[in-house]
């Protein structure tokens, strides 16, 4: 059978990978890479080989890839030094013969006018990729409804307002399940070589629009307060926010950076973001699900967290 490597396999994405192929019993067949191999203890006794591997020392890259077929390449979450990390790891693949690389990269990224920070990780470690010598395909996310619903939800349910840069800019969140869903489907699959997949949701919907559906959904009145760029920064700022990323570091759960945030916020505003694709369907045979689902999922978190007397009868 096919060797699949995974890299961040103690991350949110790389978990929810691993859970999928081990339920299709691929658990012998996975080869999970992480930075503290005692946090995926549970993943040998099911059988995964767990091996130490770390992005910001290269040399134990070669030896965590050894032996796979396939990686799952899931981007670092250190915005604006991840170039160099990720190259560490496209080269130690390349040396270590794996065929076909997959790579959790970012929609939009193509326009060089795109202002959000993101867009130059991922655009240059897709051109690594390509002039790696292997196969590739890029799956390329969309922002995740998680993050805005169910981490940043709460926030925005006790302040009663939704308060953004993005203006009335469009995108189509996504599900993180559903990306990962897609990896799973390319990395069991075949004829996904040199393809570029925009793994989004299924509406385009502008951040007013999703603060409606939530107190729709919710009964708490919610209002969309737009945001100068100065002023989110403020905002970011008094909550605690570093502006550049600080690893291992969240802010009420949340591992942001404001200079992240805010740039992503530019991005949608100037519409390099609204995009919308079938992309899900194509690959998993289903439709992707939509911010509504992720809200209703979600409602009695959402309503726990607003200031009592905003929720209605």
């Amino acid at each position: 059978m096919t060797k699949i490597a995974i890299t961040g396999a103690s991350g949110h994405y790389g978990q929810l990978a691993t859970d999928k192929l081990i339920a299709q019993g691929r658990a012998e067949d996975l080869i999970l890479m992480t930075r503290t191999p005692a946090k995926l203890a549970h993943r040998a006794a099911q059988g995964c080989v767990v091996r130490y591997g770390d992005y910001d020392h290269p040399e134990s890259l070669g030896p965590a890839f050894a032996g796979a077929d396939r990686l799952l390449l899931i981007s670092g979450t250190r915005v604006g030094a991840r170039v160099a990390q990720h190259k560490a790891a496209i080269d130690a693949a390349a040396s270590m013969a794996v065929a076909h690389i997959l790579y959790t990269s970012f929609i939009g990224i193509d326009d060089p006018a795109n202002p959000a920070e993101v867009r130059h990780d991922h655009i240059e470690t897709e051109k690594l990729i390509r002039a790696s010598g292997m196969a590739w395909t890029m799956l390329r996310d969309a922002h995740y409804a998680d993050a805005m619903i169910v981490m940043a939800g709460p926030a925005v349910m006790q302040a009663g307002a939704w308060f953004s840069n993005a203006g009335d800019g469009y995108e189509a969140m996504v599900w993180r399940e559903d990306c990962v869903d897609c990896a799973v489907a390319v990395l069991t699959g075949s004829g996904h070589d040199g393809q570029i997949y925009n793994i989004t949701g299924p509406d385009r919907q502008n951040f007013a629009q999703v603060a409606a559906l939530m107190a729709e959904v919710t009964g708490v009145p919610l209002a969309y307060v737009p945001l100068e760029d100065d002023a989110q920064y403020a905002m970011f700022d008094a909550m605690g926010i570093p502006r550049r990323p600080v690893d291992d570091q969240s802010i009420n759960g949340i591992p942001w950076n404001s200079d992240d945030m805010v740039t992503f916020g530019q991005a949608i505003r100037e519409g390099f973001l609204d995009i919308c694709t079938k992309d899900v369907e194509r690959l998993t045979g289903r439709p992707a699900r939509s911010v509504r689902q992720m809200i209703e999922a979600n409602a009695e978190m959402l309503k726990a967290a607003a200031v009592p007397d905003q929720v209605s009868a």
